[in-house]
C-alpha cells in the first residue's frame, strides 16, 4: 500500500468551517464490511452499530 493510493480531490467547499449544533447531529459514515454497503447516518445513531465490549474512540 502507498500513501499515494488516497490522494484525491477535495474542494475546500466540502471541508466544515464550523462544527454543527446540536454537536451530535454530526455526519457519520457506516459500512457494512461483509456487503461493502454505505450508508449516511447522524452520529446519535452511532449507539446502535456498537455491541457489547466494543471500544469506541473520539
Amino acid at each position: 500500500m502507498k500513501t499515494s493510493d488516497f490522494y484525491y480531490d477535495l474542494p475546500e467547499t466540502s471541508i466544515a468551517q464550523h462544527p454543527v449544533e446540536p454537536r451530535d447531529s454530526s455526519r457519520l459514515l457506516v459500512i457494512d464490511r461483509a456487503t461493502g454497503k454505505w450508508e449516511d447516518k447522524v452520529f446519535t445513531d452511532v449507539i446502535s452499530y456498537l455491541r457489547e465490549g466494543d471500544v469506541l474512540v473520539v
